[in-house]
């Protein structure tokens, strides 16, 4: 496919930064699981995907569905149907204060993507999903929606994300449907890279290896409220000094262990008032490696530091876990596959791990996956200030057709 890719990436561009602007905080991209903002989203895909021969739905999470049959245009989406799909995926949602491209960036170029095929007839079928819910601000509980998609949405997690649901207009009674019908030929995801290395190295593209495992976890200390000034240190039960003794816990342990990435992103105290001693603070706690078990090591240590810490200033502390993701390697003869797509496309492989998570990880347990990362200019994300070049983002389209070709040949046996 010669198609003009510098169009097609200042055009994706000028989407993400259109759908930066649907957001509950007026001056800010602040987009949370199945919030207003996500219906005019959706509209705005829907919009683009039409002209593509795409038939799209709302799944019950919330999550946008879009099908391009191999054979035409006007069938049913692939969630109410059997063919063999290619997915291609990444979020909708944002962090608070987010920027105008993680994880939409990759669904936009799902839609350029589409776009760039025509009328001409492919193998198989092509489904574009816009995830529902990665980041998991609202519920504290991320993955929501491809979580949904690959089943493994548990009773508990239903039970609290259902009034939203309801809410949204949808029924969580219909949540089994939204699972991915087999065969599925695989699971591509284009997301920035969201760290500096591409830079460094003067790449546009990355193809990612693994992505980190990860543990999500909430430590609640509990002491005494009482008066700031009539107090004394020695009689003190304050629940937050204790978390600020923890946190910096958390920053010795992350120094000591190489790899490992821990960050305490939240803090809340209770009254909350500036003339008085917290009676409870709570934090939260994201703790990553490549490596399962030194992960692993590391939220036990800190969990009997919190004890210890507690227990030293008459407070008491309750260490909940709240998500806990292995490290997920990609699929080889995917990633080999994209990897000859990268080549083909002209551009140098270069193969790294993703210290972020994504909804490719929950894929990858149940289908191939692969994932290529575009460069983030100062390997900014998660705020306002993130970004894209076009020329980065028209080279991952370039690969991405490439890729399609790839397919496209292994399907039908040409070239062999």
């Amino acid at each position: 496919m010669n198609l003009d890719w510098d169009a097609a990436a200042r055009r994706t561009v000028q989407r993400c930064r259109a759908l930066a602007c649907y957001s509950e905080e007026p001056g800010w991209t602040t987009r949370t699981y199945l919030s207003r903002p996500m219906r005019d989203v959706h509209r705005a895909l829907t919009e683009w995907l039409a002209p593509c021969g795409c038939a799209v739905a709302i799944d019950a999470a919330g999550n946008l569905r879009a099908v391009r049959s191999g054979g035409g245009a006007g069938l049913r989406p692939a969630i109410f149907r059997g063919a063999a799909s290619l997915v291609i995926g990444s979020h909708l949602d944002t962090v608070l204060h987010a920027g105008a491209f993680d994880g939409v960036l990759g669904v936009v170029m799902g839609v350029a993507l589409l776009e760039s095929l025509g009328p001409r007839e492919w193998p198989f079928d092509i489904e574009l999903i816009g995830f529902s819910e990665e980041e998991g601000v609202r519920f504290s509980l991320p993955f929501l929606g491809s979580r949904a998609v690959t089943g493994d949405l548990d009773e508990a997690v239903v039970a609290i994300i259902s009034p939203a649901i309801r809410e949204f207009g949808l029924d969580p009674a219909e949540l089994p449907l939204a699972r991915l019908r087999r065969p599925i030929t695989g699971y591509l995801e284009f997301h920035i890279e969201q760290g500096p290395v591409l830079e460094q190295l003067g790449l546009p593209v990355g193809i990612v290896e693994a992505i980190a495992g990860q543990s999500r976890l909430e430590v609640r200390f509990e002491g005494t409220a009482a008066h700031a000034g009539t107090t004394p240190p020695q009689l003190r039960k304050d629940a937050l000094a204790g978390a600020a003794e923890w946190i910096a816990a958390v920053e010795r342990s992350m120094r000591d262990t190489p790899g490992l990435v821990a960050t305490v992103g939240r803090i809340t105290a209770e009254p909350g008032a500036p003339n008085v001693i917290a009676g409870a603070a709570g934090a939260s706690l994201d703790i990553r490696h490549a490596h399962d078990e030194i992960r692993h090591r590391a939220a036990q240590g800190l969990t009997k530091d919190a004890e210890a810490i507690a227990h030293s200033r008459g407070l008491r502390v309750c260490v909940e876990t709240r998500s806990d993701l292995p490290a997920t390697p990609m699929d080889r003869h995917f990633v080999a596959l994209l990897e000859e797509a990268v080549r083909a496309a002209g551009y140098p492989v270069h193969r790294m791990p993703s210290g972020a998570g994504h909804d490719a990880m929950i894929l990858a347990a149940h289908v191939p996956a692969a994932m290529l990362f575009i460069q983030s200019p100062g390997g900014l994300s998660h705020c306002p200030q993130e970004s894209v070049r076009e020329e980065d983002v028209a080279a991952a389209l370039a690969c991405g057709a490439e890729f399609l070709s790839v397919l496209e040949r292994q399907h039908t046996g040409a070239g062999e």
